[in-house]
């Protein structure tokens, strides 16, 4: 890893070498600037991690650059450089997003740590972005949710869509092997061309190969004409069987001889035809479970178990059961012109705490049951409909605070000085923060600067 790139803008040649000289035992890149122009065409060129910025300079108001860098979303850390008795401008610089300042005069341990801090915290912003770019998807396609589990799932669907390999989705029923389907085609190349599902357990026995083949006229009584199957209506494009291990052993074997090949034939006729057609195949049964037991052809489930994309159930997504029933509260609101915005606590614990057998879509049941039958500004747990009503709520344990517990005092004897009362609640911050100052300064509502200052004033006492 390269070092970080510091760039400081300081008009005073004495005080930029004397900081350079600070710095010079740090693992930096440091480039010095006289003029703010200077400085600002610098960070048009390449961003910096630390940017040490002087308001006052000869040329522009330093409140130039640090606006650009929030304007622009740059990857910098602003440490802001004031004057004695300009506090309220440095105040006003962290209200546009740098993240410290320093008050001259300042000595080198203090600038060290506060460069440190900052590199380390633009480190860690990079590192967070980049996570959220590849992987932290609150939401893909046609889903909801941001649970680890179903960012496997996404980066499956997104690997596999430029592919025409054959995806084989499992999964429980309700969680969504349909949409996963969609949602696959929807990010392929081809997406412009037909989605044809076919759901093999709803159709009679005795037309299920006419609807994927399709028949000529005469093919059995009641074909009066020519009709094309699924296999046809989904050329160029993708064909979805749903459940398939519903599918009987005679049409598995035409089945695989159809992906084996690319050719089929109507039922009743004799012409060969060719498509160009991607599988997508789901079923909510354990498929080598009904390959021992017979029901499903050992070849076929080879062939077409090129990409297993498996669906976790509703229970083992954690949060996302909050996400998914919001996003259904609001659309049933709307629909049903009522008033829900939000579920109260004690609901959404319920709801995290239930098994939920029927997954995504006996969820999407429950919201809508809850909809129709109530209106409120909050969801509540009366509210809710057999059996999630009887779900227990688990109270959730407070979380340690900081700040010990108020006492009563007994004596004059026991008061001690605010300043040490002060000192050793944000020494405790910082060591239940492992020493990161910026985050103990978060949870104290405090800014970093002010911690720092104190700390400097106790060493004197």
């Amino acid at each position: 890893m390269s070092s970080p790139l510091v760039y400081l803008v300081e008009d005073s040649e004495m005080l930029s070498m004397l900081y350079q000289d600070y710095l010079r035992a740090e693992p930096y890149q440091i480039k010095a600037f006289r003029l703010g122009q200077d400085g600002l065409d610098a960070l048009k060129e390449q961003p910096p991690q630390v940017l040490l910025l002087d308001l006052e300079l000869p040329d522009m108001d330093g409140m130039a650059l640090l606006r650009y860098v929030s304007e622009q979303g740059l990857p910098t850390s602003v440490v802001v450089i004031t004057a004695h008795g300009s506090v309220d401008i440095a105040v006003e610089a962290m209200r546009h997003s740098a993240f410290d300042f320093l008050t001259k005069p300042f000595d080198g341990k203090r600038l060290c740590t506060t460069v440190r801090n900052a590199a380390k915290h633009q480190q860690l912003a990079s590192l967070v972005d980049t996570y959220r770019a590849n992987y932290d998807h609150t939401g893909f396609g046609g889903f909801i949710g941001s649970s680890l589990s179903m960012q496997a799932v996404y980066r499956i669907l997104e690997s596999a869509a430029p592919s025409k390999a054959t995806v084989f989705i499992t999964g429980e029923s309700g969680t969504g092997k349909e949409v996963c389907a969609e949602t696959l085609h929807k990010i392929s190349p081809r997406k412009d061309q037909p989605l044809v599902v076919l759901n093999c357990a709803a159709i009679p026995r005795d037309l299920i190969e006419s609807e994927i083949f399709g028949h000529v006229k005469g093919a059995f009584t009641g074909a009066q004409s020519d009709r094309e199957g699924a296999a046809s209506r989904a050329n160029g494009g993708t064909l979805f069987l749903d459940e398939i291990c519903e599918m009987e052993l005679d049409l598995q074997s035409k089945l695989l001889r159809f992906i084996q090949t690319g050719t089929f034939q109507r039922v009743g006729g004799s012409k060969l035809e060719s498509v160009d057609v991607r599988f997508v195949c789901a079923t909510n049964r354990d498929p080598i479970a009904e390959v021992q037991a017979g029901r499903f052809r050992e070849d076929l489930y080879y062939r077409l178990h090129v990409i297993p994309v498996a669906l976790p159930p509703l229970r083992e997504r954690g949060d996302d059961v909050l996400a998914i029933a919001r996003n259904f509260l609001r659309q049933f609101a709307a629909e049903e012109s009522k008033r829900f915005s939000d579920f109260s606590p004690e609901s959404a614990q319920m709801m995290l705490n239930y098994e939920w057998p029927g997954n995504v879509r006996q969820l999407q049941n429950v919201i809508r049951n809850v909809v129709v039958l109530h209106d409120g500004d909050r969801v509540l747990p009366t509210m809710f409909p057999p059996p999630l009503n009887s779900v227990p709520v688990t109270v959730i344990p407070q979380q340690p605070t900081l700040v010990a517990p108020l006492v009563t005092i007994s004596s004059a004897e026991a008061i001690r000085p605010m300043w040490l009362v002060e000192k050793e609640t944000i020494e405790n911050a910082i060591a239940a923060c492992d020493g990161n100052i910026p985050q103990a300064a978060a949870l104290l509502e405090l800014s970093p600067s002010t911690i720092y200052r104190k700390r400097l004033a106790w060493q004197s006492i």
